[in-house]
């Protein structure tokens, strides 16, 4: 990888997560690219103050303002998030131009990057959401089963999550695709165990997938393994972590890839389904409610900004 590429997408999970959207102030457009184009070095210097924090930040644009800050070039895949929907269900793009992904195992150190990357763009950013997010037992989601089971490991990560010589101008930048998922927990836990099992397609304590035969055609993990022309397995970089409140619980869907068709197609497959109709009865207890994709470049990007 000849450029290097923003910290927040490779390392593993952390304990603590920060997803900041925000829109962009039209008359504030050269006050935000003087941030953007420093923000990069924010990142390292508090990332260096606290060593121990392990501290990470992604940042990213989406479709819409892109061309306001080059507008010579752009990601091959850059495109508005994907709509789909069933007779039950519905996904579609939802407001936010620009996002930090900040993730750590301190949550105050997160708080003090948002915080000083929040106060360089100085009025030039409007706040659409901020979720605060955390690891919950051991990696699992509010469900109880674990999530990011099928993540890529080692130097695979890159392989999967960062673009390569396909997109030159591009190399080592990264598609996140974002949603934020409302469980009704309530109604889960009307469901007795096996159900839950199945309706995964694998078990909750252990954590071991069902055998393909054994599984439902509407199993996640049914609609989410998907394979290419030549029978590989398509893979994305999950980064999806829990929150909640006494009144809303739910889960940050954040996945990186070098493609962002790869997503488009996984959410298809659970939204719409196959062609008997037979789609991820997962969403029957959660309901998207925010989505959105982005382009997060490599870190030499951000320093061409005031070329």
């Amino acid at each position: 990888m000849t450029q290097a590429y923003q910290t927040g997408i490779i390392p593993e999970a952390s304990s603590d997560a920060l997803f900041i959207t925000f829109n962009l102030v039209r008359d504030r457009i050269a006050q935000a690219k003087h941030a953007l184009a420093s923000s990069t070095d924010i990142v390292h210097d508090i990332a260096q103050q606290f060593p121990d924090a392990a501290l990470y930040a992604s940042i990213g644009l989406n479709h819409a303002i892109w061309p306001l800050f080059d507008n010579t070039k752009k990601p091959q895949g850059l495109a508005p998030f994907p709509h789909f929907k069933n007779q039950q269900i519905e996904v579609n793009e939802t407001a936010g131009e620009l996002v930090f992904h900040i993730r750590s195992m301190r949550r105050d150190v997160s708080y003090q990057l948002a915080n000083a990357l929040f106060q360089a763009f100085d009025k030039s950013l409007e706040l659409v959401e901020e979720v605060s997010c955390f690891k919950y037992l051991d990696n699992r989601d509010l469900t109880g089963f674990v999530d990011g089971t099928e993540n890529p490991e080692g130097e695979k990560r890159k392989q999967v999550a960062l673009v390569g010589a396909e997109d030159p101008d591009f190399e080592g930048g990264s598609y996140l695709n974002l949603m934020r998922f409302v469980h009704d927990l309530d109604k889960w836990e009307h469901q007795d165990l096996k159900s839950q099992e199945d309706i995964y397609g694998r078990t909750k304590y252990s954590n071991e997938e069902y055998a393909a035969s054994q599984k439902s055609p509407h199993a996640h993990t049914k609609r989410t393994s998907l394979k290419d022309s030549n029978g590989q397995s398509l893979e994305i970089l999950r980064h999806s972590m829990p929150f909640a409140s006494l009144t809303e619980k739910g889960l940050m869907f954040a996945s990186y890839s070098k493609t962002p068709n790869i997503f488009n197609q996984m959410l298809e497959s659970m939204v719409k389904g196959d062609e008997q109709g037979h789609y991820d009865h997962l969403m029957r207890f959660t309901t998207a409610h925010t989505g959105n994709a982005f382009f997060i470049p490599a870190t030499r990007w951000f320093t061409t900004l005031l070329d």
